[in-house]
């Protein structure tokens, strides 16, 4: 039993909700940011505690106010298949850029940020624009956070997302990484091991950028693993 504070952005999406179970049954507080007050009750009853805020149009000193005392920050927020380019901007790249602002004016140094498999590669040809533009706002938000020295961060790039039962089984590296899918539940269940320390009480993968996928390795073999 940990008893760490978590805060979640994006916190009713299906990554957080998975990833709230696996750190309530850990002892740890998940804090789920929301922005529809309608998800209150069902964040609640997985054990979170819900903040409503509007990441997209909060100021750094409101989410400041949320994060300041936690002991990690996760950015599973995204602005969803059907949202423009606009939204997918102002979403997975300025929602994401404003938490990390927060996060290192509260001096909260852990940041987890969930990215996607294309991310910081060259886009081919041919790509829906819909998916060049989420592809792009998640690159300018790996950018954004690779150039802080104020958090230990880790980008994890999973690969296409399903709502398959979870395997407990992947592949975890820095890239490359060949393309496949990985069931969100197995996604969430990194993001709580890497949440770790190492043996020596170290954060795990600090200024890495991971690629994950199914694979054979269990989840905690895959992460301790990792150099």
């Amino acid at each position: 039993m940990t008893d760490r504070r978590i805060v979640i952005a994006g916190g009713h999406g299906k990554i957080a909700r998975h990833l709230i179970k696996e750190l309530t049954a850990s002892g740890d507080r998940a804090v789920a940011l929301i922005r529809n007050p309608d998800h209150v009750g069902p964040v609640q009853a997985l054990g979170a505690l819900p903040v409503v805020i509007d990441l997209e149009h909060a100021s750094v000193d409101d989410v400041v106010d949320v994060v300041r005392g936690a002991d990690a920050v996760v950015f599973a927020a995204g602005a969803g298949p059907g949202s423009g380019a606009a939204r997918k901007d102002s979403v997975d790249r300025g929602a994401a850029v404003l938490l990390a602002d927060a996060a290192e004016r509260a001096g909260v140094r852990r940041f987890v940020q969930i990215s996607s498999f294309g991310a910081g590669e060259p886009i081919p040809d041919g790509t829906d624009d819909g998916f060049v533009a989420y592809l792009e706002a998640k690159t300018a938000a790996e950018e954004d956070l690779k150039r802080r020295d104020g958090l230990d961060w880790t980008i994890l790039r999973p690969g296409g997302l399903t709502d398959d039962d979870p395997t407990g089984e992947v592949a975890l590296t820095e890239p490359p990484l060949e393309r496949g899918t990985v069931p969100r539940g197995d996604v969430a269940a990194v993001i709580a091991a890497l949440l770790g320390t190492d043996a020596d009480g170290r954060p795990r993968a600090v200024g890495r950028t991971l690629m994950l996928t199914e694979g054979s390795f269990s989840v905690e073999d895959a992460v301790a693993a990792l150099p």
